[in-house]
């Protein structure tokens, strides 16, 4: 009897223990995450000030942000209308729209890979909340769009396009936000520690272009047309894409987000709260 009372005993501290120490880890991540986002004010001005240094010198400055997608839209939407068949004043605003979105995720991942690796110097001299390296990027990417939505203007002027909801539009910009804010904070521990990842993610990125309908309607798979719902990355692009174009977006689509975005921050807050304190000495 005595025996047993010890091996519960014992059993009993184990999990006290393991629950203090998990309590530990997750509580500063939590308060890593608040405290950085509190300090909007920081993250705000480093991200203006990041797009002012790219186009330091430039006479149009940021606006050849703008300029650029322009042209591609344009080029790319007169193209491919002529070998999809599929004429112009419907194919260019949805081709805009899903080059628009796909270019904020894609820089969203892209520059969340080197998020503390371009930091070092900051990380080492400057006492900071890790998040606020995140949310720089996450707010340097939403300027960036805000400048390439005067395409979509442009367009939607152009071929009389009515928004049918830009709640639900800013509601898919938010979901966005928020899974980019965690797949930017695993990605950027994981390249501070494997440099070699940075390369990797680009190189996937480049193929789920051509496998996302960015460029390319669903309906052009006809009877396969359900296999687009098999790429995540269409989910995000539809809930934002479809309001502007005056459609609903797909009810699997809000399912697919809602998922990836409950899962990814569990996971993501995990992996924080293990490896934070490692971040100085992997940059």
């Amino acid at each position: 009897m005595s025996l047993l009372n010890s091996s519960a005993g014992q059993e009993a501290r184990r999990t006290k223990i393991y629950s203090k120490s998990a309590s530990s880890y997750l509580s500063p991540a939590l308060k890593d995450l608040a405290d950085g986002a509190s300090q909007w004010w920081l993250w705000l001005f480093m991200a203006w000030q990041d797009i002012l240094l790219r186009y330091r010198g430039s006479a149009l400055g940021p606006l050849w942000l703008t300029l650029s997608t322009a042209i591609m839209v344009g080029t790319l939407g007169i193209l491919y209308s002529k070998l999809f068949e599929i004429e112009v004043r419907v194919y260019l605003p949805f081709l805009c729209l899903g080059i628009l979105v796909w270019n904020f995720i894609v820089g969203i991942l892209t520059e969340g890979c080197t998020a503390f690796i371009a930091a070092e110097n900051v990380i080492r001299q400057i006492k900071l909340p890790y998040s606020v390296h995140i949310y720089r990027i996450m707010c340097r990417n939403l300027i960036i769009l805000g400048h390439n939505l005067v395409v979509y203007v442009v367009v939607a002027l152009l071929y009389s396009i009515v928004p049918s909801n830009l709640f639900l539009s800013l509601i898919g910009l938010f979901f966005i936000l928020l899974n980019g804010a965690w797949f930017s904070l695993t990605l950027a521990l994981i390249c501070a520690r494997f440099r070699d990842v940075p390369m990797i993610v680009s190189s996937l990125l480049q193929v789920a272009f051509f496998l996302t309908p960015i460029i390319w309607k669903p309906s052009l798979l006809g009877p396969q047309a359900y296999l687009a719902h098999l790429n995540p990355l269409y989910a995000f692009v539809d809930l934002v894409r479809a309001p502007l174009l005056g459609e609903t977006p797909d009810p699997i689509s809000w399912w697919v987000v809602s998922g990836i975005t409950i899962v990814g921050w569990a996971i993501t807050l995990a992996f924080f709260a293990r490896f934070r304190a490692r971040i100085p000495y992997w940059t």
